[in-house]
């Protein structure tokens, strides 16, 4: 009798703390994947599951530039990737209903405190799972709402090899365009870390925290 109590106890606590830090603005399943994304990060790393990094040590001159790729932002206005030649570029892709969803607030710290050598840029998909089906205005009021997200937003795009493939994320995973890396996003919050000379430094798989990038930020 006492331990059925005594997990009772600790059932109705639990449930309660969730409730207490559940966002109105939020649906359950993304509140829940919000409050379990500690575990969730755990258990990745102690699995290896999504935890692939692949650093290039000596960086390669990519035969097709970078800089010249035009990219469309979440407000529909176009940008080309030159204006941020001097700064090393963290491309992400993202989704508001995986259980990486709360990287968003590490992606978030790691602008506040690199913004003046890392431009970050998540490009939100619908790829894995459905797991992105809203629309760009919806995406841009959920992470603002829930993660304090001001780094730059792409409109919705594919990022899986493909036709519709986006242009970067085309130059992202061909060797022939970037000089070495064929690795494709494998799930949502796959990230490509860009030099400020428009050289691919480095993939990393979803579960690989943002703060983990900041020793390649000089």
């Amino acid at each position: 009798m006492i331990k059925r109590s005594i997990i009772a106890i600790i059932v109705s606590t639990t449930i309660l703390l969730i409730g207490c830090t559940f966002q109105k603005n939020m649906t359950f399943k993304q509140n829940f994947l919000r409050w379990a994304y500690p575990a969730i990060s755990f258990g990745s790393r102690l699995t290896k599951t999504n935890a692939e990094s692949l650093v290039k040590d000596k960086l390669i001159e990519p035969s097709i530039p970078v800089y010249d790729i035009p990219v469309t932002l979440n407000d529909g206005s176009a940008i080309t990737l030159d204006q941020f030649k001097g700064k090393k570029i963290l491309i992400v892709n993202t989704a508001s209903d995986c259980g990486y969803t709360g990287q968003y607030e590490g992606l978030q710290k790691l602008h506040e405190q690199l913004k003046d050598k890392l431009v970050i840029i998540g490009f939100p998909a619908n790829n894995f799972k459905e797991q992105e089906k809203g629309s760009d205005a919806e995406i841009a009021a959920f992470c603002k709402k829930n993660y304090g997200v001001d780094f730059l937003l792409a409109q919705k795009a594919d990022v899986i090899k493909g036709d519709k493939q986006h242009l970067l994320f085309q130059w992202l995973t061909d060797p022939a365009k970037n000089g070495w890396n064929d690795k494709a996003p494998g799930w949502n919050f796959s990230k490509y870390l860009i030099s400020e000379n428009g050289q691919l430094m480095g993939y990393f798989a979803s579960a690989v925290e943002p703060n983990t990038i900041a020793d390649l930020i000089k």
